[in-house]
């Protein structure tokens, strides 16, 4: 068999590395020395979905350094078993919480959920790992027929199911019950660049501009209740 080595149509990713090396980390380069002197301090771990029209920089604000980043189909958190399995985002949960001592846990659904679509249509049968996976967001879906206003409800289901499936990790109830971790759920509308963020007292998601938090809720530092009287 032999191979093409001439030019090939990368979608502009060597261009891409190229730009990165010649522009942007020059500008930035103590930065990334900072870094690596000093190692990594992220102060949150943001949980969100594969799909390639969410970008957590782009939402945050954030620049290197500050976000611990985990990305699956679905922003999905498997339940905790204490298995010693091989599981990329349990790992993510467990070295960002008792490593890093992360602050904030972010979980960031998002409008057009490709896998939230697929809880009412399905996947393809060859698809049997996707299937079992997506089997983490069934109690999210809704038992209507698929519209707009049930994908996006069924969306932010799945965010709060997910928030209550990180409250089983022991290392994650531990840190929130003692006011030294705090969840919070987002829900991105790609279409009108809105974040809804997940609000406990109004039981939902509110928008991001009318919120005085970035989403609380059961998932927020424990506070110990004061005397009585």
């Amino acid at each position: 068999m032999t191979y093409d080595t001439g030019k090939q149509d990368d979608d502009g990713m060597l261009e891409g590395l190229k730009a990165f090396q010649s522009d942007y980390f020059p500008r930035h380069q103590q930065r990334f020395q900072d870094l690596v002197a000093g190692g990594q301090h992220p102060t949150t771990l943001f949980i969100g979905c594969s799909d390639s029209r969410l970008v957590p920089y782009l939402l945050t604000g954030a620049g290197p350094g500050e976000l611990f980043m985990v990305r699956n189909v679905g922003a999905l958190v498997p339940p905790y078993d204490g298995s010693q399995g091989l599981h990329g985002t349990m790992a993510a949960v467990e070295f960002a919480v008792l490593s890093l001592q992360v602050r904030h846990i972010i979980v960031c659904g998002h409008s057009h959920c490709g896998a939230i679509r697929a809880l009412y249509e399905g996947v393809p049968d060859r698809a049997v790992a996707l299937k079992a996976w997506l089997e983490l967001a069934t109690d999210a879906a809704l038992p209507v027929q698929p519209s707009t206003e049930a994908m996006r409800r069924t969306e932010q289901r799945s965010v709060e199911l997910q928030l209550a499936r990180l409250m089983d990790y022991p290392m994650v109830r531990e840190k929130v019950e003692a006011g030294a971790l705090a969840l919070h759920g987002w829900h991105y509308v790609i279409e009108t660049g809105e974040v809804h963020v997940f609000d406990a007292t109004r039981a939902g998601f509110v928008p991001a501009a009318e919120a005085g938090h970035s989403g609380t809720g059961p998932f927020m530092p424990h506070v110990e209740p004061g005397p009585p009287g």
